[in-house]
């Protein structure tokens, strides 16, 4: 399912990945490339199958293992309140 953060969130790509901004908490997340290019991919309306396509491609990493990073980024941010 693609991902969209919530209407308090902002978001500023950096030359390191992204930082988000939960300005109702007001605490920060940063995001390393490997996690930005997987949001990247969400927001543009991929799935998490997407996702881990492009973690597979990009980082020459074992499928299973990028599905599962996929899955833990994305729970993380729901679970945080960050986004849906």
């Amino acid at each position: 399912m693609p991902l969209r953060f919530d209407a308090h969130v902002s978001t500023a790509e950096t030359d390191y990945g992204t930082v988000l901004l939960d300005e109702r908490a007001g605490t920060y997340w940063e995001l390393n490339p490997t996690a930005t290019l997987v949001v990247r991919t969400l927001l543009d309306g991929g799935e998490e199958a997407d996702a881990t396509a492009a973690l597979v491609r990009e980082f020459d990493i074992d499928r299973a293992q990028a599905q599962r990073d996929v899955e833990a980024l994305v729970g993380n941010l729901r679970e945080a309140g960050l986004a849906s």
